[in-house]
């Protein structure tokens, strides 16, 4: 029977309820769908949902005691360059060398609260 899902979307833990989505807000250059301050924020992007949520204070310590999440945010950019470009402009300069890979070319960063982003630029023959 299974679960009996709808949908399956990413949510991250935005520790002060605010810092995430306006950090979202600016990557992405557009407002979230459903923006309740200082509690839930939701970006709907191409293929995918993005919620942004400040946990309950029963919850809190589970997210404040992680260095970094396992989990890594997959963005795939028209240009690699440009999206650079704009993380370093918005205080988030990736870490380390762009890497090329069998299937295009990425380079890591991190947004405020550090998790993890796989900036990605697909090669022509993935593309095709």
């Amino acid at each position: 029977m299974g679960l009996g899902h709808t949908s399956i979307f990413v949510a991250l833990a935005d520790l002060d309820g605010y810092t995430l989505t306006y950090f979202y807000r600016a990557l992405f250059i557009q407002d979230p769908s459903i923006d309740i301050p200082n509690v839930y924020a939701e970006f709907v992007l191409p293929g995918m949902r993005l919620g942004l949520f400040k946990p309950n204070y029963i919850h809190r310590a589970e997210f404040e005691s992680l260095s970094s999440g396992s989990m890594s945010l997959c963005i795939e950019v028209e240009s690699l360059e440009g999206a650079i470009a704009h993380l370093t402009t918005l205080g988030y300069p990736p870490s380390g060398p762009i890497q090329s890979t069998s299937h295009g070319r990425e380079i890591y960063a991190y947004d405020p609260q550090r998790n993890r982003l796989i900036l990605h630029e697909a090669t022509a023959t993935v593309l095709g």
